[in-house]
């Protein structure tokens, strides 16, 4: 290979790992709903399928979060693992004040209502059976690996918390 070759080579590959990192992700969470009502229409859907709910709760404003959802939509294991044992949803928290007083009313509630997981920041995992019960929440930082999650830890979290394996106690 030429040394010209080497460096327009090089160059293409800059430019292309130059573009990844700066697409912007998905935003995956909607700011104009009640996070109570849709926790209900997802406890909802789950009581006749025998699911689970995970609620990742977090924002828009939030890399991580959104770094999440782009993560586990784009590996087809996880994707899968999620579609058959829960109903999962991106529950909006806005933590500014300036949101105004009835969507600081909803998210006082919807954190009282999951058990407040605020404390573990953000994205944070809140998993939820079908009557609407606080089994478990997840500090989303034992899934982190790098500057992005782990394929692994991940599975493990989603399999622990499946209704198979809490009904199952294995």
């Amino acid at each position: 290979m030429t040394i010209r070759k080497i460096i327009v080579t090089s160059i293409v590959v800059l430019l292309g790992t130059f573009v990844y990192a700066q697409t912007p992700l998905k935003k995956v969470y909607d700011e104009t709903i009640n996070p109570i009502e849709q926790i209900d229409q997802a406890l909802s859907k789950a009581k006749g399928k025998h699911k689970y709910i995970i609620c990742q709760v977090g924002g828009n404003w939030c890399p991580w979060c959104l770094r999440f959802a782009d993560f586990i939509t784009k590996d087809q294991d996880i994707a899968q693992l999620i579609a058959n044992n829960f109903e999962y949803i991106h529950v909006n928290y806005n933590p500014r004040k300036s949101a105004g007083a009835e969507k600081n009313a909803q998210a006082e509630a919807m954190l009282k209502r999951l058990g407040n997981p605020s404390r573990f920041g953000y994205p944070v995992f809140v998993v939820l059976n079908s009557k609407g019960d606080v089994l478990h929440i997840q500090d989303s930082s034992f899934l982190e690996e790098g500057q992005g999650y782990s394929k692994d830890k991940v599975i493990r979290f989603f399999k622990n918390w499946t209704p198979q394996a809490v009904e199952s106690g294995k």
